[in-house]
């Protein structure tokens, strides 16, 4: 079989000598060039405690590779810290790398002719962003997340990042005095490694690993332990294999693997994002996944993770029951996989899964089938006449299934946070923060300080948020997102005024806005579109190609 499918075209043909003279350059001999290239994107950069230590794992995956007859060759892409950026006109930027990140991949890998790609990635938009670049050119790929990041501590309480944010809205409220708020912003985050809780990145991680497009325990094997460094020397066994399997990412990621996904999802009490990287994923692969099947798979799942933001504890701690080929283990004993589907190691969930300990029954991590934080899925997919083409509720059932109250309507995040910390948010109110979607942002920013303020000061369970941007993978608390048409292009959201009643229905899956439709086309008529809030750059050109987050805000259709 031949394993140098793609790079044969410029080390093997007689034609190319100049592409061959400039591998010998990069210190590849002519024996050396016989054997495939394997391109090794890593994510790493300074910057980030989720991406700074994964250049170093690149490093480790290309002694890896080179140590079969295949020629490892590392690239870099980029990212944006979401924790870092998060409530700064910064955010705005980190969904459209997601794009930009699988667009560079892409480029590479099929610009250098390589015949496989191990990505490697540690934050929120790096996992899709390189999943998506893998199902558009389908070759023999392995995704590698970096691992989670290990627990702040300060007396006695462990601490993440999400722990820095709502200490911010301890001390707005006056509930926590100044030096309690900045020994917990010091020691929240203590070394590299992804944000600790059920947050977007470790739901991302451990959707792709139940996708089968990562190792068994990649996605719950902390960043800085043995295990990690251990994955990283098996990668370039795993890769031939891939190699002489010809076993691609199409082949692997189907309806069936991201029905897999979603439900381990579900069971962990992941973040609401998954729904939106799902849809792109599912675009990248040609496969028909759209919020139906979401809303079908999460009425039929069980929420049983009692993990952050809304539970007690960390990815870390998972790992130490059991990490998530247990709770996988516990899914297919319980009948909730397809234990069929293929994954890159090239056997089955199911043969992955053989000799994987089952659950111990005394832990309280997972919680049993039969006494679930909530029967059915925290994800709820609703519409209505303020979201004809769907939003995204994340609702653990702490919080009830039914909110109704008047709209205290903010233009921006920036407005929301000044009128939050200005006290002009009380129990009861929706609070409804538009102009933030794909388009209106651009760039549909992500929201923690808003949610996280409001927890702190003790309106968790009292307020309710809609939005068409994005709440954060560590929000918890009664919020919808993903509001649908968004508030730029004149959906519903753009019309409600102060004192409107809004009701969330988390049983019957529907947003209301309880305003006439004759009020409703008034208010239409006199509406105005504002201007996109940038004149050039890459959120102008992110916001004339941008889709709806109801399609998975894509820009290449």
């Amino acid at each position: 079989m031949t394993l140098n499918k793609y790079s044969k075209a410029v080390t093997q043909d007689d034609t190319q000598p100049a592409a061959k003279a400039m591998l010998h350059a990069v210190g590849l001999t002519k024996e050396d060039q016989a054997n495939p290239l394997i391109g090794i994107a890593s994510t790493g950069y300074d910057g980030n405690p989720c991406n700074m230590h994964l250049n170093d794992i690149a490093k480790h995956i290309k002694e890896s590779v080179n140590k079969k007859a295949l020629n490892g060759l590392i690239f870099n892409t980029i990212g944006i810290s979401d924790g870092i950026s998060m409530g700064t006109t910064g955010m705005r930027f980190s969904l459209p790398s997601r794009d930009v990140i699988a667009d560079s991949i892409e480029l590479v890998t099929n610009g250098m002719s390589y015949d496989a790609n191990i990505s490697i990635v540690g934050c929120d938009k790096n996992m899709p962003g390189a999943l998506m670049a893998m199902l558009r050119f389908n070759r023999p790929s392995i995704l590698f997340y970096g691992g989670t990041i290990a627990a702040g501590c300060h007396q006695g309480k462990k601490l993440d990042i999400v722990s820095a944010f709502e200490a911010w809205g301890e001390k707005v409220a006056g509930t926590m005095d100044e030096e309690t708020y900045e020994q917990i912003v010091e020691k929240a985050c203590p070394s590299a490694g992804a944000c600790g809780g059920m947050y977007t990145a470790n739901t991302m991680a451990s959707a792709i690993e139940a996708m089968g497009m990562s190792f068994p325990y990649n996605s719950s094997n902390p960043a800085i332990c043995q295990e990690k460094l251990d994955e990283c020397l098996s990668v370039g066994d795993q890769v031939e294999q891939l190699l002489i399997a010809d076993l691609k990412p199409r082949d692997i990621v189907t309806k069936k693997s991201m029905e897999n996904a979603f439900r381990l999802v579900t069971v962990l009490g992941g973040s609401t994002n998954a729904v939106l990287h799902f849809l792109a994923i599912a675009d990248a692969a040609g496969i028909d996944f759209d919020l139906a099947d979401f809303q079908k798979i999460s009425d039929n799942t069980p929420f049983l993770a009692n993990l952050k933001p809304s539970g007690q504890y960390l990815m870390e701690d998972l790992h130490e029951i059991g990490g998530v080929p247990g709770v996988m283990k516990y899914m297919l004993e319980n009948g909730m996989l397809h234990p069929e589907c293929m994954t890159i190691t090239g056997k089955t969930i199911a043969e992955n899964l053989a000799s994987v300990k089952s659950l111990s029954p005394v832990q309280d991590i997972i919680q049993p089938i039969d006494k679930p934080i909530k029967a059915t899925g925290h994800i709820r997919i609703l519409f209505g006449n303020l979201a004809s083409e769907g939003s995204v509720a994340k609702i653990t059932g702490k919080e009830g299934l039914n909110f109704s109250g008047k709209a205290k309507v903010f233009d921006s995040e920036v407005a929301v946070n000044k009128g939050i910390a200005n006290g002009e948010v009380e129990k009861g109110d929706v609070v409804v923060i538009r102009y933030e979607g794909p388009m209106g942002g651009p760039g549909m920013p992500e929201m923690l300080k808003p949610t996280a303020a409001i927890i702190g000061a003790g309106l968790g369970n009292d307020v309710a948020l809609i939005t068409d941007g994005r709440f954060s993978g560590g929000t918890h608390g009664f919020v919808v997102g993903h509001v649908s048409p968004e508030a730029q292009i004149g959906g519903t959201i753009a019309l409600v005024e102060n004192g409107d009643t809004i009701t969330i229905n988390a049983e019957t899956n529907e947003l209301t806005l309880h305003v006439s439709d004759e009020e409703l086309l008034t208010r239409k008529q006199q509406w105005h579109a504002p201007e996109i809030k940038y004149k050039r750059g890459v959120l102008r050109k992110y916001a004339r190609n941008v889709t709806s987050a109801s399609r998975g805000c894509l820009t290449d259709v």
